[in-house]
């Protein structure tokens, strides 16, 4: 490919994919487009220019900024607002202008290029209330899914892409859901290659992690700087659980994908760490503890927030089936790599994280 785009480029995604993509293409041009609002996407600016990214300082909703990036083989959509809590108790207005206008705007782009499109979506996709109701064992220091369940698409081995969409996901999933049938349309209508991942959590360096995004980047930054961190929702236990996946894991998944679209074409695949890359909250308390060497007070507010779920796995079968790919890196990798980090930079990410 002549010339990729990767929107949020900036961003952990974002930027991980441009340089990666930069590094085992160098002939390609690779264009990084962000508008900087997330506090510490400025930091990613040297390091892309240092490795001959060509950043583009726009937004997606607003097309003459997509534009301005010139004419593209492909598109890949890792921008977004990606908090579960936006829009709640305030406007939806920017959530939904980012997480869906912005992607129509980026489909159309595309449309005029004839380039294909590769969409990051997420497992937040799956409604709140049928993953709360699912048979689960709440043991010492999590919750985990019962071998016995009623719904399609789940087992204890997590999540796969037959899970049922009836019903509400919060506005940041129910935008990133409406961006997926779009694309379906799209590629219907006007013959558009593209593919979507529905990633779990991702985490590793370069994270800019917060309150309601990027749990392991914040929890392993108030280890090693500092300040206050709290159980929310469920009792206030910590038992909540995720599968994890290091972002090396994901970019290695996306470059195989980006070099079989036509193969791939119209997949939409379930992405994450799976059972085996997993943790509760009090559990990611007690690796922190050991990797970063620190321990804090964590408090405890039992009553749950918006858009909250006990447990969230991936079951990767069909991605696994499909591309080959697996997941790398365990649980204590990806904190033991998010720690060196914050160490290593402490002056310029401890005012972002502390």
């Amino acid at each position: 490919m002549e010339s990729v785009l990767v929107t949020g480029g900036a961003g952990f995604v974002g930027s991980g994919l441009a340089l990666r993509i930069k590094r085992e293409h160098p002939k390609t041009r690779v264009i990084a487009l962000d508008n900087l609002k997330r506090r510490g996407s400025e930091l990613n600016l040297p390091r892309l220019r240092e490795a001959g990214v060509d950043f583009v300082h726009g937004d997606i909703r607003n097309p003459e900024d997509l534009e301005g990036a010139g004419g593209v083989d492909l598109t890949l959509e890792c921008s977004a607002e990606p908090s579960v809590l936006a829009g709640y108790g305030a406007s939806p207005g920017y959530v939904i202008d980012t997480n869906l206008g912005g992607t129509i705007n980026c489909l159309e782009l595309a449309r005029k290029c004839k380039a294909a499109v590769l969409f990051l979506s997420t497992s937040r996709v799956y409604p709140t209330r049928t993953l709360n109701e699912l048979n689960f064992v709440e043991e010492d220091c999590r919750f985990s899914l019962s071998a016995e369940q009623t719904v399609a698409g789940v087992s204890d081995k997590g999540i796969s892409e037959g899970f049922p969409l009836v019903g509400a996901r919060s506005l940041y999933g129910a935008t990133k859901l409406c961006s997926e049938l779009i694309l379906e349309e799209y590629r219907d209508a006007y013959g558009l290659t593209g593919l979507v991942n529905r990633c779990a959590v991702i985490a590793g360096p370069w994270q800019m992690g917060k309150v309601d995004q990027g749990v392991v980047a914040l929890w392993a930054a108030r280890h090693v700087y500092g300040g206050a961190l709290s159980y929310i929702g469920y009792g206030g236990a910590g038992k909540q659980v995720r599968d994890l996946l290091h972002i090396d894991d994901l970019l290695d998944l996306l470059l195989y994908q980006m070099g079989h679209l036509d193969e791939l074409d119209g997949e939409t695949f379930n992405v994450g760490g799976g059972p085996g890359i997993s943790t509760s909250l009090c559990e990611l308390t007690e690796l922190c503890r050991e990797i970063s060497g620190n321990t804090i007070e964590i408090g405890s507010e039992p009553e749950n927030r918006p858009g909250d779920i006990r447990l969230y796995i991936t079951e990767n079968a069909h991605v696994t089936e499909r591309t080959g790919w697996r997941p790398k890196k365990d649980l204590h990798t990806i904190v033991e790599d998010t720690v060196a980090w914050l160490e290593s930079d402490e002056a310029r990410l401890r005012p972002i994280l502390g």
